[in-house]
């Protein structure tokens, strides 16, 4: 199964999302979960993770099998040797599960990091991962369904952390 997670703030809490998937070119999602987290860390600038990594945990955690990989909304690598949010998530699960970084916009310093260009958009999106090759990571991003820039079930998972739409019928 492959997780792609994302987190929404208001009110001082947030929401945080999951949708499961068995094949990385599938269209909907195998399992939706949605939930509500009250008190989080207030955003530091540089620490980024210490607010998100707690959100993306609870939600995992309320998962019924351990995901084989998980597509995070940002970076897993800031730097070489400097870790972001997906570095974080990597080791707080003790390096057993893959973690690859979608980000919408360049920062300057992430290492490696591989452009993959979807659709008809000249606006790349940056991949970054820990537990496997950027190389393939970028590879399994290009191959998920959808005809644009952000594949289909990332953009599903943005929505519902955004309360943008209710979980399906098959979600939690």
């Amino acid at each position: 199964m492959i997780a792609c997670v994302d987190v929404d703030y208001r009110n001082g809490g947030a929401v945080a999302a999951c949708v499961c998937f068995q094949a990385w070119s599938d269209d909907t999602s195998a399992s939706e979960t949605v939930v509500q987290i009250r008190n989080v860390e207030p955003y530091r600038s540089g620490q980024f993770y210490r607010r998100e990594l707690p959100c993306i945990l609870t939600v995992l955690k309320s998962l019924r099998e351990s995901p084989q990989v998980i597509i995070i909304d940002g970076y897993v690598w800031l730097g070489e040797q400097q870790p972001g949010l997906g570095a974080h998530l990597y080791e707080a699960l003790a390096r057993q599960v893959p973690v690859i970084g979608v980000a919408k916009t360049r920062f300057v310093r992430a290492e490696p990091v591989e452009t993959v260009l979807r659709g008809r958009s000249q606006s790349p999106l940056y991949v970054t991962a820990a537990g496997m090759g950027v190389a393939e990571a970028a590879d399994h991003i290009r191959a998920m369904h959808g005809p644009y820039r952000i594949p289909t079930l990332l953009k599903r998972v943005d929505q519902l952390s955004r309360g943008q739409e209710a979980a399906s019928a098959h979600g939690h």
